[in-house]
């Protein structure tokens, strides 16, 4: 049985564990970089030994607040190793404090611009191993993403998704375009925009991780949004409680794998009565 609970919810639950300063976005954070160091050894064998290299797609909420904290992690890790973790900033603003830390740990910080092109998308992106879908946490209510989110989901799609998730004539068209300019996955970029001359591997699509709900589903009722411009996840990282909309609906289906993080929320929401139940 899986017991799923609306936003509202977590966020009640959450509550006076924030006003108590707990520090439940590093506990999220920690979480979510266990899981992408467990992806990325489950990839090991087809990176021929390099360290992993890691898209963070960033948004405002908080969620992409966790992502940027996973990422400092990753990048003291990794970057050492010649590995890379990437960050692109999405949206009016940042959690500026993870940002500042992600950084100073070794990420590299991207123009948002160059991620909203499918061309350059297509050949850029499939050096990366894991791409951190931190755009859009639980504010969404399904009804979609806009401005630069959505415009770098839709440059996104064709590589990790394409016409499966019913992206339709123009994510193909996209795709192709790509291909017939000579910036797909042969073209022998690399991250950030440099070449893979010096003998980086262009691989297959990265594995997509969710940072607690796909960017764009509804969370209360598993909505998409039409047309569905939503990552569909390998693995979804949910914190503190499972979300409905990870359980119920065409949501649940672009969840991946649900991998639940205890941030420490756990008792509250025992005391309430979960929104759906599950087998």
């Amino acid at each position: 049985m899986v017991e799923a609970w609306t936003a509202a919810q977590i966020r009640e639950a959450e509550r006076p564990h924030l006003e108590a300063g707990e520090p439940l976005m590093r506990r999220a954070a920690d979480g979510l970089a266990d899981v992408v160091r467990d992806v990325l050894r489950a990839s090991s064998s087809s990176r021929d030994g390099r360290a992993g290299r890691i898209l963070l797609l960033v948004g405002s909420g908080n969620n992409g607040g966790d992502a940027l904290y996973a990422g400092e992690s990753l990048a003291l890790e990794l970057v050492p190793q010649g590995g890379a973790v990437t960050v692109v900033p999405v949206g009016s603003r940042v959690h500026e404090a993870a940002l500042a830390a992600a950084l100073a740990a070794g990420a590299v910080l991207d123009d948002v611009e160059a991620w909203c092109d499918a061309a350059v998308v297509a050949g850029v992106l499939p050096a990366y191993d894991v791409l951190l879908d931190g755009l859009v946490g639980t504010g969404s209510n399904g009804a979609g993403l806009r401005g630069d989110s959505l415009r770098v989901v839709r440059a996104v799609l064709p590589v990790v998704a394409g016409a499966t998730w019913g992206v339709g004539a123009e994510a193909a068209a996209a795709s192709a375009s790509a291909s017939a300019s000579g910036t797909g996955r042969d073209a022998g970029t690399s991250p950030a925009g440099g070449s893979a001359a010096d003998g980086d591997a262009i691989g297959p699509a990265p594995r997509v991780i969710a940072v607690d709900v796909p960017s764009g589903i509804g969370v209360d009722d598993g909505a998409l949004p039409d047309p569905p411009h939503v990552l569909p996840a390998d693995v979804t990282v949910t914190f503190g409680g499972h979300k409905v909309g990870l359980v119920v609906g065409p949501g649940a289906e672009r969840a991946g794998r649900v991998v639940l993080i205890d941030i420490g929320i756990g008792p509250d929401l025992a005391r309430m009565p979960p929104a759906v139940t599950t087998p």
